[in-house]
């Protein structure tokens, strides 16, 4: 699967550690930065990221920042963009599974290596329940108001 990889200073860290582990897995990751530690904005990579996804030149994304809500906050104004902030495993499984997400976003200041990967592990191998009629009525529900509300 081809990912966006984005972050902001806070995240830059835990951002190269999941992309080794995706790249490990076989998956490839477009890296949109930061490049290092040094302080700079979120919104100059997060952004770019998310119009990759927006614009299905990737099939997923997973921005880390300080605690994942700028990222969602960014992404989730592109339009095609589902973003969720997940701190844990169970929260990953429902947000694909129920949700449809194609962003994951997390906060590299409040979630350590071991629970990040398994978060990432567990959000790229649960499928959304599209055939289960709740799921799919709710996101259909979610996708109408973007249509409604968001333009290019």
């Amino acid at each position: 699967m081809k990912i966006a990889m984005a972050c902001d200073h806070a995240g830059f860290g835990l951002k190269e550690e999941i992309k080794a582990l995706l790249q490990k897995e076989g998956h490839e990751v477009v890296d949109f930065g930061t490049d290092s530690e040094a302080s700079c904005d979120l919104p100059d990579y997060i952004y770019p990221a998310a119009l990759a996804v927006g614009r299905q030149e990737v099939e997923r994304g997973i921005f880390v920042d300080g605690v994942g809500y700028g990222s969602a906050m960014i992404a989730n104004k592109v339009p095609g963009v589902y973003a969720a902030v997940c701190q844990d495993p169970f929260c990953a499984q429902l947000a694909r599974s129920h949700s449809d997400t194609n962003v994951l976003c997390i906060g590299g200041k409040i979630i350590g290596s071991a629970i990040a990967a398994e978060i990432v592990k567990v959000w790229m191998a649960t499928a959304f329940l599209a055939d289960v009629e709740k799921y799919a009525v709710r996101v259909e529900k979610v996708k109408e108001i973007g249509r409604k509300h968001l333009v290019w």
